[in-house]
């Protein structure tokens, strides 16, 4: 499926590309088209982020017909390389960020992740006996209300509750770091699994993009990939977890918001995942932004505000309901990747984002990094003092 397959004709799109000779370049997606908008005006994604006319500027910004969608995603493979035209992830400067535990059906299952320490062997047996003891009592609980409060006290006696549980239902959300500005790749790319892990999986997510005052502009789909057994370990190996070589896909475009596409859409939004592996498994999941605990424009202003400013703005995953449980060799096993899997991440009016899933020692390096943009940016005569 190409990435724009599904997105509506009225969809005001904008995506970034690597061009051969030029390197990376804005572009907006007319019809079956893709057009360079790259400009001094907006030489990066960010600068189009922070402009308060993004959508009407995106729309009437002349450019250079570059081909089609089409080609560019034949060319958009895992080893494309810098002598060929591919998507980029939707993002250059912004830092990236999620929010973790959104959701109570996938907050049970880090409860499990947490009881386990990061065996599968023992996660159907402890999630059997958590089930038991929480049920759906989590479910339609407001974050940090007297209620849910109420439902900690009720867990804590019963010896069930987690670091999970405290953020998924207690006031603060949990906000983390997922991958440092540029490293995250697009539509067509490997994303990329630490060789120390055996139990993980992928997290299909909308990822909200925000200028630096904490306006939400646009909205796209990304895959926060999960090791479910070095986070399970212990949560002060996060960052081991999440931040890897290609851990982070993003795309395939920032769709703005305009008068056919609203915040209100994102909360509504239903995501799928398929992930077809080499071996002939088929794996199929559902998130229904509906289900979510915490509001996303609540996430975003605990992410931003006096305490914390993002003076490039920044792009955050929202979390995912998605929890895989389904087994993939033995009974009781669940579900873990294989080198090969491909994963599709779609959603009505965001399109499809679709990546091949290797280890990241695998993966290309990442080697174009802030300093290599500016160095670009500055030879092409597109930045201004």
């Amino acid at each position: 499926m190409l990435p724009q397959s599904n997105h509506p004709d009225d969809a005001t799109l904008a995506g970034r590309v690597w061009r051969p000779g030029l390197g990376p370049c804005i572009v907006a997606v007319r019809g079956d088209d893709l057009v360079d908008v790259t400009s001094a005006e907006v030489p990066t994604m960010q600068a189009l982020v922070e402009r308060d006319d993004a959508s009407d500027w995106l729309r009437a910004a002349p450019g250079e017909l570059i081909g089609t969608l089409a080609g560019m995603a034949a060319g958009s493979t895992e080893t494309a390389g810098e002598d060929t035209s591919h998507f980029l992830a939707p993002a250059d400067l912004q830092a990236i960020k999620a929010s973790g535990v959104t959701f109570a059906e996938s907050m049970v299952e880090r409860v499990i992740e947490e009881q386990a320490a990061g065996n599968a062997d023992r996660a159907e047996e402890i999630r059997q006996k958590v089930q038991a003891a929480i049920g759906d009592s989590l479910r339609g609980i407001v974050p940090g209300s007297d209620e849910a409060m109420q439902v900690k006290a009720v867990l804590q006696r019963e010896g069930f509750w987690s670091q999970y549980l405290e953020v998924g239902i207690g006031p603060d959300a949990e906000i983390f770091t997922k991958s440092q500005p540029m490293s995250a790749v697009g539509w067509g790319a490997a994303v990329g699994l630490h060789p120390k892990s055996s139990w993980n999986n992928p997290e299909p997510e909308i990822v909200l993009a925000v200028d630096s005052c904490g306006t939400i502009k646009a909205a796209t789909l990304g895959n926060d990939v999960n090791l479910r057994d070095i986070e399970g370990r212990s949560a002060l190996l996060l960052g081991k977890a999440k931040d890897n070589n290609a851990s982070c896909a993003i795309g395939p475009f920032l769709r703005f918001f305009d008068e056919s596409y609203s915040l209100d859409d994102v909360r509504n939004a239903e995501l799928t995942l398929r992930v077809e592996g080499e071996d002939g498994f088929v794996l199929e999941g559902h998130s229904s932004m509906a289900k979510i605990s915490r509001d996303p424009a609540d996430l975003v202003a605990q992410t931003r505000g006096r305490h914390h400013q993002y003076p490039d703005g920044f792009l955050l995953f929202l979390g995912t309901l998605f929890a895989p449980i389904q087994d993939r060799d033995a009974p009781g096993q669940g579900f873990t990747h294989k080198s090969g899997d491909r994963v599709s991440i779609s959603e009505a009016r965001l399109g499809e984002l679709s990546n091949t899933v290797r280890l990241s020692t695998e993966c290309p390096e990442w080697t174009f990094g802030t300093a290599a943009l500016m160095r670009n940016l500055a030879s092409r005569d597109l930045l201004r003092s």
